[in-house]
């Protein structure tokens, strides 16, 4: 990190990347624990998925009102707000959660009052990834910019992985399950403070705009490091001849794929939880549960990351390949993962299917991006960020129903996603561009 940049001091990419880190580790500490938490207080299973969903609903609305806020109000302004909004939304989950586990609430107004709190991640948190990253983007040379975009859009996807490991240590004694969302708001105030202290607000060198990232899960992230430059910014300002529209036969098939493979991977994440406190017989032992479920989160993350981070770059798999590579792998990991009886089956199969969706989520905007020129870039990106955040809006919770009815059912439902892509895919999907 000391020699990535010559134009932001190592420090301050310290601080950026902390930024990113923590928006992302916090909220999947939060999916590792959430289960427990509802089963502690005997909440139906659905209305957990859907605190999550009302989160997710709000980012999605506003990441792009604060992205392009962040050019006229300033980065590190947009930074700021977003960590804290990260802060206050764990400090006073954490606080609800806690009092409802004590007594001092009942279970259904602890629930609404999480709700409420959790409007603050979703709504002010989206802020912080796009500045972070125009941040970086406007203050770094060309030949240097895509390895320091790199770095600071890597940390979400890390976070993902950090989140559900170290989430059980902070399961703590006197304030027990909601533990680790008040550490969470301790550690997003100090990267506040350093962010104050260490971040100068200056004039930056090059004009850039930041990518709207994904809301973060423990199937990791796909933000991704835009490459903005002066030039960049003058040709998204400038409207295509023809507006790029969702029925365009160029971008139709890619985003019917983003949506097959987004909703199993959404229901799979919404379902996994409660799989956990069920199959392991845990909904006694919320405690123990919590920590299972954090291992096979971390062990998904882990994979996802592997798909990412090291298979795609080494096999140079292309757009399609790796869409229909990983919905085939999604589709046998969810099967393994639906009949699994112990931990060590629910640990593979969940890792299989991440390292699928590990390759089908890059693959998927890998493809739309090259579908179209580079006018039409800014729209597509737009799209395939509407077609990741959509999936959990609604998805997390139907999964949790259909699992409520039957567990293979809602299994038998995100396999049969899976398949489907594949097989439509085959045909549908013709562009066969390597993603790097």
């Amino acid at each position: 990190m000391a020699t990535l940049s010559r134009s932001i001091p190592a420090d301050r990419m310290a601080v950026l990347f902390a930024v990113m880190l923590v928006a992302a580790a916090g909220n999947t500490a939060m999916q590792s624990i959430l289960p427990a938490i509802g089963a502690k207080l005997d909440i139906p299973d659905v209305w957990v998925s859907l605190a999550f969903s009302w989160s997710a609903l709000l980012w999605v609305m506003t990441a792009p009102y604060w992205a392009r806020q962040s050019d006229k109000r300033g980065r590190k302004a947009l930074m700021a707000l977003g960590v804290i909004g990260f802060m206050l939304s764990m400090a006073l989950c954490g606080l609800a959660l806690w009092a409802g586990l004590a007594g001092y609430l009942a279970a259904g107004t602890t629930f609404v009052i999480f709700a409420l709190f959790r409007s603050l991640y979703g709504g002010f948190g989206s802020a912080a990834p796009p500045a972070v990253q125009a941040y970086v983007a406007s203050r770094t040379d060309p030949e240097e910019r895509t390895q320091a975009l790199s770095l600071v859009s890597s940390s979400f996807g890390l976070g993902t992985v950090i989140g559900p490991a170290i989430a059980p240590l902070f399961i703590l004694p006197f304030v027990g399950l909601s533990g680790p969302l008040l550490v969470f708001a301790l550690i997003g105030l100090i990267v506040l403070i350093m962010l104050r202290w260490r971040l100068p607000d200056d004039v930056p060198r090059f004009a850039a705009r930041g990518a709207i990232a994904d809301y973060p899960t423990a199937a990791g992230s796909t933000a991704s490091a835009s490459e903005d430059s002066d030039q960049d910014v003058e040709d998204r300002d400038t409207p295509p001849a023809t507006p790029l529209r969702w029925t365009d036969k160029r971008v139709r098939p890619w985003m019917l794929a983003g949506l097959y493979g987004g909703q199993a991977q959404a229901m799979m994440l919404g379902v996994i939880g409660f799989l956990i406190l069920d199959r392991l017989e845990l909904r006694a032992r919320p405690d123990e549960g919590a920590a299972m479920t954090g291992i096979v989160l971390m062990a998904g993350a882990f994979a996802t990351l592997l798909s990412q981070w090291g298979l795609i770059p080494l096999l140079k798999l292309s757009a399609r390949t790796a869409v229909l590579i990983g919905a085939a792998l999604g589709a046998a990991g969810l099967i393994i993962t639906g009949v699994a009886q112990d931990l060590h089956g629910i640990v593979i199969g969940f890792a299989l299917a991440s390292l699928g969706f590990g390759l089908f989520r890059p693959g998927f905007t890998a493809g739309a991006s090259l579908s179209v020129p580079r006018r039409d870039q800014g729209s597509v990106a737009g799209m395939t960020a509407s077609i990741n955040g959509s999936a959990y809006i609604v998805s997390p919770a139907i999964g949790v129903l259909l699992y409520n009815w039957h567990p293979m059912v809602a299994y038998g439902l995100m396999a049969g996603f899976c398949g489907w892509l594949v097989l439509w895919g085959w045909s549908a999907l013709r562009l066969d561009q390597p993603t790097a």
